[in-house]
């Protein structure tokens, strides 16, 4: 593998800063993976998988290895009456994927389209947009062990799965690399509706509900809120939506009658870009430091922002929110 150093790292992640990685290799093909292996466990220093880029905040020039993860390919391995099981691997975008699926007009993951990254990261993630996730329709994964060098395959009830959460962000962390994906789809599509605004969007265009068209109104509604990342540097959703007991979301209802919510298995589910919004944060600009102004969710590189001023920003909306409604919110990008 060719190991090179100090290197800018503001084509390969999507807030689109200058930062230097110490050093810097490519994963292309599998038979490269014992070189990789090698690698990590004979360099000292930390080091980071990098796929998409999308969910990274670098706050600081990077001192360690990064490793950009290109494996790709996607391929159907099986099917039945009612399923068709199709493998892709990590470094393939996702929304390469999705677009394969509605394609062959395969059923589970239409309405995660245009969520930027790579597939090998979508499990760690646990990803998820309009009503769904990527647990709703994964089976397993391959994975080698990053110590060991064993191989091993990861089912749904091997991974806690949880809201942009799973075994990888906690007890597995940095332990394993994601090889490969495979997902259980639907041959008899049940296309998801009742979140957001893809019904409306359906109907305001004419179009009965299906795996395209469903995809279709998703990317809609989604170019029109979210800022294009190859135009204005982001990575999407900068907050998780944060989940609070039923009591105090009582409590609040009653000082904000017009707060919106949703059930969630731990309580209440807020939603993190009304908070800011509420709070008088939605257009702001500190410099080149910012929050989109049609979605107060998502934080914005307008051209020479660092890591460091993006971050501030973030604790001072962190601490407003805070500050206004009692509610702590949790960066859903990884600060690096």
């Amino acid at each position: 593998m060719l190991l090179q150093y100090n290197v800018n790292l503001k084509p390969f992640h999507t807030f689109g800063m200058d930062v230097l990685a110490s050093a810097f290799t490519t994963l292309e093909t599998e038979s490269q993976i014992p070189d990789m292996l090698k690698l990590i466990n004979t360099r000292k220093g930390k080091f980071l998988f990098l796929g998409g880029g999308s969910n990274v905040l670098f706050a600081d020039d990077y001192n360690g290895l990064v490793i950009r993860n290109c494996l790709k390919g996607i391929e159907i391995l099986d099917r039945d009456e009612n399923f068709v099981y199709v493998r892709a691997m990590g470094g393939e975008e996702w929304d390469d994927l999705v677009q394969f699926t509605v394609r062959h007009n395969l059923g589970g993951l239409e309405n995660l389209t245009l969520i930027p990254g790579k597939v090998g990261s979508s499990p760690i993630q646990n990803i998820g947009a309009y009503g769904v996730e990527m647990k709703d329709s994964f089976y397993m994964l391959e994975a080698v062990s990053l110590r060991s060098g064993e191989f091993r395959e990861f089912f749904r009830s091997d991974c806690g799965f949880g809201y942009r959460n799973s075994v990888f962000k906690q007890e597995l962390k940095g332990q394993y690399f994601i090889i490969s994906v495979t997902f259980k789809l639907r041959t008899c599509p049940v296309p998801n509706t009742d979140y957001g605004a893809i019904a409306a969007e359906l109907e305001k265009n004419g179009l009965r509900p299906s795996v395209q068209n469903v995809a279709l109104a998703v990317a809609s509604i989604r170019r029109s809120k979210l800022p294009d990342p190859a135009i204005t540097g982001n990575a999407g959703s900068f907050f998780k939506n944060p989940v609070i007991s039923e009591s105090q979301f009582r409590q609040l209802k009653q000082r904000f009658p017009d707060i919106p919510s949703y059930p969630s298995p731990d309580g209440v589910k807020l939603a993190a870009g009304w908070l800011i919004e509420k709070c008088g944060w939605k257009g702001v600009r500190e410099g080149d430091a910012g929050v989109h102004q049609n979605q107060a969710l998502v934080l914005v590189n307008h051209g020479n922002a660092t890591g460091s001023q993006i971050l501030g920003l973030a604790h001072r909306i962190i601490n407003s929110v805070e500050q206004t409604f009692e509610v702590q919110l949790e960066t859903e990008v990884n600060i690096l």
